[in-house]
């Protein structure tokens, strides 16, 4: 167990934050093909902040930890704050994860953003599409 500090075990044996919001201002489902870990982040909005913020995660325990400890970062704080939120952010916070484990960081850092993606486009609120890069908007395949 000496791999995984004792934030991430606290944080996969009580996950915080665990289920769904009904009627969720902003809902983000990331995955990873390659270990088939899954993400679903539920935002609850009031004003500019996070009031509440909710996970369903289908994989391993750091994938568990770092939903747990994305979600606990971002309630309560403003939107831009949730946006800039990073995966090293999550990993300090775990204080670490094994190497081939921080993709599970990146994962929950992805389904925030996703979320928030999410709720500006129900609200018709403007943003910075360089923000939320994905397969259409990031011009890659059309470069070449």
């Amino acid at each position: 167990m000496a791999l995984y500090s004792e934030k991430v075990m606290d944080h996969f044996r009580n996950p915080r934050n665990v289920g769904s919001i009904e009627n969720a201002d902003g809902v983000g489902e990331v995955g990873n093909a390659k270990c088939g870990d899954i993400m679903k982040i539920y935002l609850k909005i009031d004003g500019d902040v996070i009031s509440d913020a909710k996970f369903e995660t289908f994989g391993c325990g750091s994938a568990i930890a770092s939903s747990s400890m994305a979600t606990e970062l971002i309630k309560g704080r403003p939107v831009s704050e949730a946006l800039s939120l990073t995966n090293k952010a999550v990993v300090e916070a775990l204080d670490g994860l094994p190497a081939h484990k921080i993709h599970c960081s990146v994962l929950a850092e992805e389904a925030i953003k996703a979320a928030l993606k999410d709720y500006y486009d129900k609200n018709g609120i403007e943003y910075d599409h360089s923000l939320f890069p994905d397969c259409e908007s990031c011009g890659h395949c059309s470069a070449e």
